[in-house]
């Protein structure tokens, strides 16, 4: 007689339940805990530039970039980069150091294990405005060991390319997480709002 197919579809479903909760996301009346916490969360963010490069120069230009605020579970809230010279971005960066930066809880499992489309306000995301610095003594010791435990890929990157640990510096902070349009954070009110609940 063959099995039942129910307790291997209950423990499917009971899988899909964990997994969703797997990120407690703030309360979306807690904005900038909000910014915080997907700013933790996402290993990649989309950069945007002011091309220098024929034939798209002065136009808006968007690259993909492996990004770490911090280990996991330990966010400093700022976007640390490893970086070279030799990207094309980096390059437009060099003459026009702003930049914006975007990431989404599309990256995780999130919106699509609650059915939200990644353009829906209930999919959270950040854009993040300021400019890119490269960092150097022990901000560029941190920034390492952030990149470096969440991009282990990057320790046996080429050596020839001369890499550098970078940073995004934030200017302002947008946040879409909710129905009624973006809000705004202030670099101040993001760096102070803790982006996980705090346990006594």
């Amino acid at each position: 007689m063959a099995s039942s197919p129910r307790p291997v579809l209950l423990l499917l479903l009971l899988g899909l339940s964990w997994a969703s909760c797997r990120l407690h996301i703030p309360p979306h009346d807690q904005v900038a805990r909000v910014a915080r916490f997907i700013a933790h969360q996402c290993d990649w963010a989309s950069m945007a530039t002011i091309s220098t490069h024929a034939p798209v120069a002065g136009q808006p230009f968007s690259n993909v970039f492996s990004v770490s605020d911090g280990p996991p579970g330990s966010s400093s809230g700022v976007p640390y980069m490893y970086l070279t010279h030799m990207e094309v971005s980096v390059q437009d960066l060099q003459v026009h150091p702003q930049a914006s930066l975007s990431m989404s809880l599309a990256q995780t499992d999130y919106c699509r294990l609650q059915g939200f489309d990644p353009q829906s306000p209930l999919c959270a995301h950040i854009i993040l405005s300021g400019s890119v610095v490269q960092v150097n003594g022990t901000e560029a010791d941190y920034a390492k060991k952030a990149l470096f435990s969440r991009h282990p890929e990057m320790i046996d990157w080429p050596t020839d390319h001369s890499w550098f640990f970078a940073k995004f510096n934030i200017t302002q902070v947008w946040v879409l997480d909710y129905f009624g349009g973006v809000k705004t954070v202030s670099p101040d009110e993001y760096f102070q709002a803790a982006p996980h609940r705090k346990h006594h």
